[in-house]
């Protein structure tokens, strides 16, 4: 018999000694979500049933196992089979036994309702639920070939230590401080036959966030990410919840086309269908309504260290992008992404007085502020250089004013951590000088703005580590700009970055280097002088009109 799992906490269930700390945390998922859910997934009452095994892992009060039951009944009709034949066709778990007693009288009535005798109702429904926990199930209760419902939310130090400890070991993907429904989106998709699929509705925050990025690579490496549809507005529940949710469809396949898709608050049931219906005949490749607007593509976004958040318009562009064009950081051009230099006590190693020390043991530094408006308008900044060309620490005999200043402060550069490890290196600062970096061109980024702001450094400055730089032995530097500085660049950090209050982006090298840029060389002489103009222009429109050209765009969707 083949195997579905339906794993549906449409009801948080929770250890007894946690119920009380979350007042029973039951949520309810509405029956048009499961619907929904279960038609996306084509486990419909046309396909017969009885030869799919539905388990869900926790199944709280039954709205889940309610649909799946009418389901089957129709299934059974359908292809004349008496209900007890579907008795192996689900297995549904819960830790308490009032949400296993729920669940099976629901069971049972819906059968009743549908015209089944009380004896067969209440043998299916017992046979469906059991109480257990579903992440220290045995593989072989778990397999599926379907994975439906909503597990629950919990950090898992809300979890007691000795369970915690279970679902580590049992749960490779559940590191830091994981959510306990990373561990249930593992063991759901682990238990799926092949061609198997899962269908959650649960938070969605594991798809950029740090906990979830052995998830994510799980996902990357053996699933296909099927869809991703954002519910963040919608009533989807029978209760008011923050959680951020989204529907999402992951198949035991190799990875194959995907759709991004989002909603707002007027998403119900009848707009459900209509999704459904878009969704299920596989054109067209877009679709925007009043509603919910969604975008098909080739296949989802590689990477696991996260994955972009856009609308679904512009998400399928980032991905045509990240298909057709190579990464900004990128061996073959020698365009190299990095951070400026960390002291670890910026009062001591920064000054501003030309005098302070040896001349030559001060660094003209490049300071956020110096790049405010757009070119590099140095306020004098230097830093006080323990490093030689070679990489090695001064010999401080050689340098007896640096010694002095060093040696006055002393004691707070010795109570450092990285002083303590090497007490010997006790003035070294966090990060080495690379001296070469100085004289070469370099593109600036500081950390925090509201829109991307590349600002060229013609050579002669070394950034602080609120900068971050991009050199290239290839590139024109005012072309790279010109394309760093339009919209199409920004939409990509944009999708990636974490945000700050008030919309600003955080332009760290991780999200830089997820820019795509094409071939230096296969930009025509037209557009680079467009591009190199635009830089210089501070013209954010002028550069986006030349880089939509180069990178063969009509336009950069909202």
């Amino acid at each position: 018999m083949a195997t579905i799992a339906l794993f549906s906490t449409d009801v948080l269930s929770l250890p007894e000694s946690l119920q009380e700390a979350v007042e029973h945390g039951e949520v309810f998922t509405r029956s048009w979500v499961v619907e929904l859910i279960l038609d996306l997934l084509g486990y419909t009452a046309g396909r017969n049933l009885c030869e799919l095994r539905l388990v869900e892992p926790a199944c709280g009060g039954g709205a889940f196992l309610t649909v799946v039951a009418s389901r089957i009944s129709a299934s059974c009709r359908t292809y004349q089979r008496p209900i007890t034949d579907a008795i192996d066709a689900v297995r549904a778990f819960d830790l308490l036994d009032r949400n296993v007693e729920q669940s099976r009288t629901l069971i049972a009535d819906t059968l009743l309702q549908e015209g089944w005798g009380p004896n067969a109702a209440r043998k299916v429904a017992t046979a469906w639920v059991k109480q257990g926990d579903y992440l220290l199930q045995s593989d072989a209760d778990r397999r599926a070939d379907y994975v439906v419902g909503n597990p629950p939310y919990i950090r898992l130090e809300g979890v007691p230590d000795d369970r915690m400890t279970a679902y580590r070991q049992a749960c490779s993907t559940m590191g830091g401080r994981a959510d306990i429904y990373i561990g249930f989106y593992e063991m759901a998709l682990r238990s799926l036959n092949q061609g198997g699929q899962l269908g959650f509705i649960c938070a969605d925050r594991w798809m950029r966030n740090a906990y979830g990025r052995r998830l994510r690579q799980l996902v990357a490496k053996h699933f296909s990410m099927d869809l991703a549809l954002a519910v963040h507005d919608v009533d989807a529940f029978e209760d008011q919840v923050s959680a951020y949710p989204a529907i999402t469809l992951i198949s035991n396949k190799p990875q194959g086309a995907a759709v991004a898709a989002d909603t707002n608050r007027s998403f119900g049931a009848r707009q459900a269908q209509g999704f459904a219906d878009w969704y299920l005949k596989g054109k067209p490749p877009t679709v925007t309504t009043a509603s919910y607007q969604a975008a098909r593509m080739p296949h989802w976004f590689p990477e696991e260290d996260s994955w972009p958040a856009a609308s679904p318009a512009r998400l399928a562009v980032l991905e045509e992008l990240t298909e057709r064009f190579r990464p900004l950081e990128d061996t073959e051009t020698g365009t190299k992404v990095g951070i400026g230099i960390a002291t670890g006590a910026d009062k001591i190693f920064l000054t501003k007085d030309h005098n302070l020390v040896e001349q030559d043991r001060l660094l003209p530094m490049a300071m956020v502020r110096d790049t405010t408006s757009g070119t590099i308008n140095w306020e004098g900044t230097h830093l006080v250089n323990p490093w030689t060309a070679n990489g090695d620490l001064v010999n401080l005999n050689a340098y007896p004013r640096l010694a002095s200043y060093f040696e006055k402060h002393g004691e707070a550069l010795r109570k450092r951590y990285v002083a303590v490890k090497q007490p010997q290196r006790w003035y070294k600062t966090i990060d080495k000088v690379d001296h070469q970096l100085t004289g070469r061109q370099k593109l600036l980024f500081p950390d925090m703005k509201l829109r991307i702001h590349p600002v060229l450094d013609e050579g002669g400055l070394y950034p602080h580590h609120n900068l971050y730089f991009i050199v290239s032995d290839v590139w024109d530097m005012r072309v790279l700009g010109g394309l760093l500085l339009s919209r199409v660049a920004e939409a990509f950090v944009e999708a990636y970055a974490v945000k700050m209050r008030g919309g600003t982006l955080r332009f760290q090298a991780q999200y830089l280097r997820k820019i795509r840029v094409p071939d230096p060389a296969a930009i025509s002489e037209s557009d680079q002088t467009a591009l190199a103009e635009a830089f210089d222009k501070r013209d954010v429109e002028a550069a986006t009109e030349a880089a939509l050209r180069v990178y063969g765009l009509a336009m950069l969707p909202d």
